[in-house]
């Protein structure tokens, strides 16, 4: 089994900043893409941003500035950094991650249990 836990929301004032963080564990043989997108509600959930195991990474226009995405690959690890928040950024974050598990090494998406960023205006 693998398992992806995020965590690191709270409430913070516009202008504000927070980090988020997620950790892989279980049953990896390697992890493609990272990434984090959010749900606001009665909105679909919108990608933020993504890095590949290279460290390409890939930001959504709003968000292209304000956030920085990393990771570490040795621990299985990936954050988001984002700084001048607002509250247009209030929604349910959720790290996603593309595995591959298992003796047959099928690859397939998984996904954090959502951490709730709120920003105050």
């Amino acid at each position: 089994q693998v398992q992806l836990v995020d965590s690191g929301g709270g409430l913070v004032q516009a202008g504000g900043s927070l980090r988020l963080s997620c950790a892989a564990s279980g049953s990896i043989l390697s992890i493609n893409s990272m990434g984090w997108y959010r749900q606001a509600p009665g909105i679909q959930r919108e990608l933020v941003a993504t890095i590949t195991n290279g460290g390409s990474t890939n930001y959504e226009d709003s968000v292209k500035g304000r956030f920085t995405i990393s990771r570490d690959n040795a621990k299985n690890t990936v954050d988001l950094q984002m700084n001048s928040l607002k509250p247009e950024d209030t929604a349910v974050y959720y790290c996603n991650a593309i595995i591959q598990t298992g003796r047959a090494g099928l690859w397939r998406a998984y996904w954090g249990q959502g951490t709730q960023v709120t920003v105050s205006s």
